[in-house]
């Protein structure tokens, strides 16, 4: 294995000796120069691992060289190392994006230790993020397990999230079959603790509840409003916790995160119900019976979310907040995004503003209808990085930035989460059956009973339209997903390894509320 090749430029090289002899001896290869000049041409005739540079030499400054240098080998680490501790200096080595920053006299341990973070980072956090990982599974193992509340699956949850996202930025991920192994077990404890809670958090006024979709307004935002100062209430359609994770670091310099809490989708976990559960303050089947000309059946053609705006208006008055003025926008291409931004000033005046965004859930059911879209967003970890793409050059940034500039609170949150599924289960119906992968509801269905799935054969129990005396609901758990026995192969082969959202499951059911607050 070759040694890491190390280019050190400084016009006291001789100087240096000691240094050169204590990386040699750590296994380092140094190649020494005496000038700036010679380093340029050094770098641009041999691979080096790491180049040193000093900053205060004759003839062709660090700088100077560090500036031809990037300009060659974009890539390639330069340490500046200077005697100067003058503020412009460090700046414009850090503006010319070095790699680190050394003041003589110099140390050899900082030297190593510097050398070492820049060339064994990898290697060092994979260890210490398989080792750590593997001290934790035991543990969490046996938490889930054990009888939990609805609190402590969160955490398991949030706990599972960490491991899965530190493990995603390990060298070679040796670790990822178990971490998707243990969440695949997770998720089969969780939905039996669903199956056995969901229906007395509904009914049970003693019981311990989450807080669920149609209480979140009364709860999250409605007790913060105030006339004279907007709150922006901004719905990500299927953000899941893990892609929360991965923006965060991308407002961070604007917004403090006040409050990083969670709440629990109501089911189905689909737009339709848990959307407007949010929206109306109410379950479905109290919509369907006070609400019927606004609510839209699954048995009907018309778009699912049209009405959002007017359950809003109405769970305000019934709130007494009728009197303060709210805007609601729907978001859906990023010309309308961009249009919002630049009206930002007309939404000064409302005391709640609600802006949806529907940009993820037109990407989870894009790599559902698109092949190419499979192939770039063929696992977890890269439709993470699709979703951080997006948001990094997003019209929802872009308006994030203008409220906090003009300092104003923001409550994110989605409607549901969303699960890659990869198991079928057979199930008959008629044609008036929904299409959801993840929930059936309808007359006559046919199925084989199983942990597979959670059966719901008195629907106002689960406050669901029951548009039939004999409605019954099916809702998948875990990664399953419903396939027709006709066509059965086609509906395995087409729907497999896609993301889908409707039923039980930590990801679909365990979703992001986030309070945050301009640090301007």
């Amino acid at each position: 294995m070759q040694k890491p090749q190390i280019l050190w430029a400084d016009d006291e090289i001789d100087l240096l000796k000691p240094h050169i002899l204590f990386l040699e001896n750590k296994g380092y290869e140094i190649t020494p120069v005496n000038n700036g000049t010679e380093a340029v041409e050094k770098a641009q005739n041999q691979n080096f691992d790491i180049v040193f540079l000093d900053e205060n030499m004759p003839g062709l400054t660090g700088l100077e060289a560090l500036s031809q240098i990037k300009a060659l080998k974009p890539s390639l680490p330069v340490i500046m190392i200077t005697k100067s501790e003058e503020e412009h200096i460090m700046e414009d080595a850090i503006g010319a994006k070095i790699a680190d920053y050394l003041i003589k006299p110099l140390n050899p341990n900082q030297i190593l230790l510097s050398v070492k973070k820049l060339l064994d980072n990898k290697r060092l956090i994979t260890e210490k993020t398989n080792m750590s990982y593997q001290q934790q599974f035991r543990s969490l193992a046996m938490a889930y397990n054990d009888e939990m509340s609805h609190e402590e699956w969160a955490d398991i949850y949030k706990k599972l999230i960490y491991w899965e996202l530190e493990i995603d930025e390990t060298e070679n991920k040796s670790m990822a079959e178990v971490i998707e192994m243990q969440k695949d077990e997770a998720n089969s404890n969780f939905a039996q603790f669903v199956t056995e809670n969901y229906e007395d958090w509904l009914n049970d006024p003693k019981a311990d509840k989450p807080l669920l979709s149609h209480a979140l307004m009364k709860k999250k935002v409605f007790p913060s409003l105030k006339a004279d100062k907007p709150t922006f209430f901004i719905l990500i359609d299927n953000f899941r916790m893990d892609q929360w994770k991965v923006v965060q670091p991308l407002i961070s310099d604007m917004f403090n995160v006040v409050e990083d809490d969670h709440y629990y989708s109501i089911l189905p976990t689909a737009t339709a119900f848990a959307r407007n559960a949010i929206f109306s303050g109410m379950m479905p089947s109290e919509m369907e019976k006070y609400y019927p000309n606004l609510w839209v059946g699954d048995d009907e053609d018309e778009g699912k979310n049209m009405h959002e705006e007017e359950f809003l208006t109405r769970q305000m008055q019934k709130a007494g907040l009728g009197a303060l003025k709210m805007s609601y926008h729907k978001i859906i291409s990023a010309q309308q995004g961009k249009d919002l931004v630049e009206k930002f000033n007309n939404l000064k005046s409302n005391a709640l503003n609600v802006v949806v965004f529907n940009f993820v859930d037109m990407l989870s059911h894009a790599r559902t209808d698109s092949q190419m879209v499979r192939e770039l967003a063929p696992d977890e970890s890269a439709y993470r990085t699709i979703t951080k793409g997006w948001f990094n050059h997003s019209a929802l940034l872009e308006l994030l930035k203008k409220i906090a500039d003009a300092g104003y609170p923001v409550v994110i949150t989605t409607d549901h989460g969303t699960i890659k599924v990869k198991k079928p289960f057979k199930i008959v119906g008629d044609k008036s059956v929904n299409a959801n992968l993840r929930y059936k509801a309808g007359k006559n269905l046919g199925f084989d009973e199983g942990k597979e799935i959670m059966v719901c054969r008195k629907p106002e129990r689960l406050f669901l339209p029951k548009p039939n005396v004999s409605t019954a609901y099916v809702f998948t758990t875990n990664d399953y997903f419903f396939a027709y026995p006709n066509n059965f192969n086609y509906y395995v082969n087409f729907y497999k390894d896609t993301f889908q959202h409707g039923g039980i499951s930590l990801e679909e059911m365990i979703i992001p509320i986030l309070r945050l607050e301009p640090k301007k």
